[in-house]
């Protein structure tokens, strides 16, 4: 694939980023090399060799799980808040209507 200057100016403007014609001229070499080191390494190893070396994909994720049972701990975190009114916590108003 060829990174071409004008390449390096659309991706610098979707960056929001000011470069030098040097620079681009760089980044669009650094690119090049960049590209063909992935197109390279890609073709050397199948879907399968990557599985083995880094294991099958599983969910990791767990099942929410309630811990306590409601109002356990509302006492204990009211009696260490600063301001409370009744079972609120009451704090200053930092936004302006």
């Amino acid at each position: 694939m060829d990174i071409t200057k004008a390449d390096i100016e659309s991706l610098a403007a979707l960056s929001r980023i000011e470069l030098t014609e040097e620079e681009k001229v760089q980044f669009a070499e650094e690119a090049k090399v960049i590209l063909s080191y992935i197109a390279d390494i890609s073709g050397k190893i199948s879907p399968a060799q990557a599985e083995s070396r880094t294991g099958a994909l599983k969910n990791v994720m767990r099942a929410d799980e309630v811990s306590n049972t409601p109002g356990e701990q509302t006492q204990t975190l009211l009696d260490e808040a600063p301001h409370r009114e009744g079972d609120y916590l009451t704090v200053k108003k930092i936004i302006a209507e």
